[in-house]
């Protein structure tokens, strides 16, 4: 998959999510064969090749790169993460909010997940062709660019999951020449993930998951080794570390 070649094979984890199904489905209607994952088993998504996972079960990540094993993809995307969780708890505005609890779950489904998931993902990466490996993250991971601090374990979790990605990147460019290790900032997508915070948006910066998806395989598709490591916004633009 060299710089502007399409991809043979994706593999989505969180493709029951707004953006997920909006790159599954963009994907294949390239012609990608795409491996569609979600904790139910089966997003919907015609044409989809359907696998269940759960950031909390290491087994069912391991399960799932084990069915991909003889055909591997190309190109894998974790599309999963949280910022409000299930019983509401959102992000902190205030250091006095931290709640252990809500931070370890938090950190489980934006950073650890994710790690695992590259943990079973990457050794099917070929060692010749390049492949790439995307997360999406979030500009708030950005130490250097924080000016309003608050939401504490969200930034933190991304934060920490841009730092395994540059260490994977690292790791995997040793035996791997041709791989890129990349984050993605999606910008504020209308989903279910930002709806509680859309009511005091610009006019103009919510952006459909179909645009999103778009935005986010156009900045994958000129990505080069020399990139990997980085996080990238949805215009293709390195956020600072």
């Amino acid at each position: 998959m060299e710089v502007g070649k399409p991809v043979n094979r994706a593999a989505v984890f969180g493709a029951s999510g707004g953006i997920g199904r909006a790159l599954t489905q963009a994907l294949i209607e390239d012609g990608v064969e795409v491996w569609a994952g979600c904790r139910s088993g089966d997003p919907g998504i015609k044409d989809a090749r359907p696998f269940a996972f759960d950031l909390a079960d290491e087994q069912t990540i391991a399960d799932a790169a084990e069915a991909m094993r003889k055909a591997p993809p190309d190109l894998v995307i974790v599309a999963s993460g949280v910022l409000t969780l299930d019983d509401g708890t959102g992000p902190e505005r205030s250091y006095r909010g931290l709640d252990a609890q809500a931070m370890q779950r938090v950190f489980l489904l934006n950073t650890i997940g994710p790690a695992i998931i590259a943990k079973h993902m990457l050794p099917l990466f070929d060692r010749k062709e390049r492949c790439v490996f995307a997360a999406l993250s979030a500009r708030v991971g950005s130490i250097s660019d924080n000016r309003l601090g608050g939401w504490h374990s969200y930034r933190a979790s991304k934060a920490a999951l841009n730092m395994l990605l540059k260490n994977f990147a690292i790791e995997l460019g040793r035996t791997h020449k041709q791989a890129v290790v990349v984050g993605l900032h999606p910008g504020t997508v209308d989903t279910s993930l930002s709806e509680p915070f859309q009511s005091n948006l610009p006019d103009g910066q919510l952006t459909a998951p179909q645009d999103a998806a778009a935005n986010l395989l156009s900045v994958l598709g000129n990505l080069d080794p020399a990139d990997s490591g980085t996080v990238f916004d949805f215009a293709g633009k390195a956020i600072p570390a």
